[in-house]
């Protein structure tokens, strides 16, 4: 008897804990939606301003603005996109590993490294190391960020860099492809690159006016901003189809373990149905 109570304890306490990450299952799939359409409705906005860059250094020499100087890598910056609760899979995982790999290459080449952590999981992960400068943290950061929360950030490298405080800066995400595949992603974000993509037909026959080289100058800080404003919705994208998929598989694996429960209990109860049958039997023969 003390064998089926005990069993039954734990089908109950596994039961309660599936009840559990079904509904995480369930909201973490209904955020997911949001951030998925979030990060797809703003790519072509990313897109076009690639495009726009692309056009305008085809008529000016970009390279002689001070955000698209190159410099001798001496300090680079890290922006680590990580989320603020666990229960993601290796959504985090993922991330640190590829930042470790990073900052052991640095480490190697006798380079500095500083890091803005967004989230508090990469806060947390960082305090493990010794050599490397935490330059910010940022905790609670909006599923859907505004020009307004991207600021201080965008402030902070294009200061660092303009100062020759870093030499470089990259971004590490989580690029969102599907709900079942997201990736590990570094951009560079200083100093401003650009990739040659296709141009519109509207666009190569647009006029910048005063100048192409006016232009560049104000739109360079609003494309750095694009990148980070993309890179973040591509990350809480990833981040919510992870931990759906998360909860999907502790729901599946804990229904297992009820299963294999439920036989055991079950067996456990034949054996003693089985055994106060036999002695019964027994005194019943003994009686005779």
């Amino acid at each position: 008897m003390a064998q089926t109570t005990a069993l039954k304890r734990r089908i109950t306490s596994v039961k309660n804990t599936r009840q559990i990450t079904k509904a995480m299952e369930l909201v973490a799939a209904s955020k997911m939606r949001r951030a998925q359409e979030n990060a797809l409705r703003s790519r072509e906005y990313r897109n076009l301003a690639r495009a726009i860059l692309t056009r305008i250094s085809e008529l000016t020499d970009v390279t002689k603005h001070p955000l698209y100087a190159k410099r001798t890598i001496k300090t680079r910056l890290y922006i680590i996109v990580t989320s603020d609760r666990g229960l993601a899979g290796a959504y985090n995982s993922n991330l640190f590993r590829q930042l470790t790999t990073e900052l052991q290459a640095d480490q190697a080449q006798k380079i500095q490294s500083q890091v803005i952590a967004i989230g508090k999981q990469g806060a947390k992960f960082l305090a493990r190391f010794k050599d490397v400068e935490v330059t910010a943290v940022y905790e609670n950061f909006p599923d859907y960020p505004t020009a307004n929360d991207i600021r201080p950030i965008l402030n902070t490298i294009i200061e660092s860099y303009t100062a020759k405080d870093v030499h470089t800066v990259d971004i590490l995400y989580t690029d969102y492809k599907s709900s079942i595949s997201q990736v590990v992603t570094s951009d560079r974000l200083l100093p401003a690159v650009f990739e040659a993509v296709p141009i519109p037909k509207d666009l190569e026959a647009a006029e910048f006016e005063p100048s192409a080289e006016v232009v560049l100058d104000n739109i360079t800080e609003r494309i750095i901003e694009v990148q980070l404003s993309q890179a973040l919705l591509e990350s809480k994208a990833s981040e919510q189809s992870m931990r759906m998929m998360a909860m999907k598989n502790a729901s599946d694996n804990a229904g297992e373990i009820i299963d294999d429960l439920t036989l055991a209990f079950n067996t456990a109860r034949q054996a003693a149905i089985t055994q106060e049958l036999a002695e019964i039997t027994g005194g019943a023969e003994a009686i005779k």
